[in-house]
């Protein structure tokens, strides 16, 4: 079982008790970088293989909110080698680290994607920055086909064949094994097995969800699959910075432990937290 970290943005925003408006996580690169090498360092400490790049929102749709999209590649270079170093100082426990490439607007919303013309080009900025600080990809809270083939064009055209590209979707919250945008999880897969990645899983989803995801995802691949939940149920209409309320899940690290668990039978490989998942939980399941 590979463990990964748990939520960046959230683990920030929870030590330092501010709003999750305007940068969001990229806030902190600038401001308290010490702060995000603290958290990848306690991920680590709570039994962590993989720590991932906080890029998640150095992009252009978040940056220009603060007049900031100037300073798209040196906080992406910073939050790189941010990771690498933490990577470096602890050689003895062989961590990885994990090149974060995330939706290009905001998370959950298919309607939102930008088009291919301008989501390639970002993409393929970031992959091209963070390439010297990474070990592999990862692409996540992917919500559908579209978002998919972007990203993964993206790694294509960059021609980067020695890293390896992990694919992650979130899902409805029906259970019923659907992207967000509605697509099937066959659906996607079947789109996404054109490009070759090495590992497939689901993130920033409801645990039971994702129980239900894995089941199918199982029976479409042998390659490496798994799951990093978040606790918060989040409404269609839901932006980082509206005022729509998002519903936290009741998940308890004995219930996080438990799902760890049930996915670790059905066949997952890799298991970790997204939003609000923090060293606590990952420490349990480690």
């Amino acid at each position: 079982m590979i463990i990964l970290d748990g939520g960046m943005g959230n683990e920030l925003l929870k030590r330092t008790n501010i709003s999750s408006a305007g940068l969001w996580s990229a806030q902190f690169l600038l401001d308290s970088p010490n702060l995000v090498e603290e958290v990848h360092q306690d991920y680590i400490n709570a039994g962590a293989k993989v720590i991932t790049t906080n890029t998640y929102s150095t992009i252009p749709s978040y940056l220009s909110k603060q007049n900031a999209s100037h300073l798209m590649e040196d906080l992406i270079i910073k939050a790189g080698s941010i990771a690498r170093e933490v990577s470096n100082s602890n050689l003895k426990k062989n961590i990885l680290v994990a090149g974060g490439l995330p939706p290009l607007d905001e998370s959950y919303r298919p309607d939102l994607v930008p088009n291919k013309d301008i989501a390639i080009p970002i993409y393929e900025k970031m992959i091209t920055l963070l390439n010297p600080f990474v070990d592999f990809f990862i692409c996540e809270t992917i919500s559908s086909i579209n978002e998919s083939s972007h990203v993964l064009n993206a790694i294509k055209n960059t021609a980067l064949a020695d890293k390896k590209i992990w694919l992650s979707w979130t899902l409805l919250e029906d259970k019923n094994c659907r992207l967000r945008s509605g697509e099937s999880i066959e659906e996607a897969f079947n789109f996404a097995e054109k490009f070759n990645p090495d590992a497939y899983l689901f993130n920033c989803t409801d645990p039971e969800a994702i129980t239900e995801g894995l089941k199918t995802l199982k029976k479409l691949t042998d390659k490496p699959i798994g799951a990093y939940p978040n606790v918060f149920g989040v409404p269609y209409d839901w932006t980082l910075d509206n005022k729509v309320e998002v519903d936290p899940r009741n998940l308890t690290v004995e219930q996080f432990v438990q799902y760890k668990n049930v996915w670790e039978e059905i066949g997952a490989e890799i298991v970790g937290g997204c939003c609000g998942i923090g060293p606590d939980y990952i420490s349990a399941i480690s």
